[in-house]
C-alpha cells in the first residue's frame, strides 16, 4: 500500500491541488454535470488561481483550513473547510462547513480521504457540507464519519445536492 501524508496546504501545492480539483470533478461529475464544463481548456488554471488565492493573503479566505495528502512529493487528496456560508444558514446548522474534499480514484481506500477530514474538520467540531445526488460512494463515507442528511436539497450548477450535518462529539 501506498504511503501518504497528510498535512497544512502550502502556496507552492496550489498547482497540485488544482489539477487533483479537476481531477476530483471529472471523476465525481462526469454524467452529471455538462462536459463542456468539465473539460473547459481553462479549468485547471481558473482552479489553481483560485487556490493560489486561497492559500495566499486573499482576506476571503482568511477563516479557512486546507490541507493534502501527498504521495512521493505528489498530491493526491485536498480538502478545505471554512465558515458555514450565510445562503447555507439555517436554524440548527453547524457554523463550520467542508467546502472541499477529493481524493483521485487511484488513491480511494487508502484512508487518504478520512485523514484529510479528520485534518480539516475534527470530530470535535460540528460541520456541514453538501453532496451530489446521486453520489452513493461519497454519500456512504461522509455517513461512516458521522454526517447525516438534514433533508435539505438544491441544485448547483445543474447537479442535485443533498445537505449533510454532522454534531460535535
Amino acid at each position: 500500500m501506498t504511503t501518504f501524508t497528510v498535512r497544512v496546504a502550502r502556496p507552492a501545492d496550489a498547482a497540485g491541488m488544482a489539477r487533483v480539483h479537476v481531477e476530483g470533478w471529472r471523476q465525481t461529475y462526469r454524467g452529471l454535470m455538462s462536459d463542456e464544463v468539465l473539460d473547459a481548456p481553462d479549468f485547471v488554471d481558473r482552479r489553481e488561481r483560485f487556490w493560489n488565492a486561497a492559500l495566499g493573503d486573499d482576506p476571503r479566505f482568511a477563516h479557512v483550513v486546507a490541507a493534502v495528502a501527498v504521495v512521493d512529493d505528489e498530491v493526491v487528496g485536498i480538502a478545505m473547510t471554512g465558515p458555514t456560508l450565510e445562503a447555507d444558514r439555517s436554524d440548527g446548522t453547524p457554523d463550520r462547513a467542508l467546502y472541499v474534499l477529493y481524493v483521485l480514484a487511484d488513491h480511494h481506500g487508502t484512508g487518504a480521504g478520512a485523514a484529510l477530514l479528520d485534518e480539516v474538520a475534527p470530530p470535535s467540531v460540528a460541520h456541514m457540507l453538501w453532496v451530489a445526488d446521486p453520489n452513493p460512494r461519497a454519500q456512504a463515507f461522509y455517513a461512516k464519519h458521522g454526517f447525516a442528511p438534514d433533508g435539505t436539497a438544491r441544485v448547483d450548477d445543474g447537479v442535485r445536492e443533498v445537505r449533510m450535518t454532522r454534531s460535535a462529539r
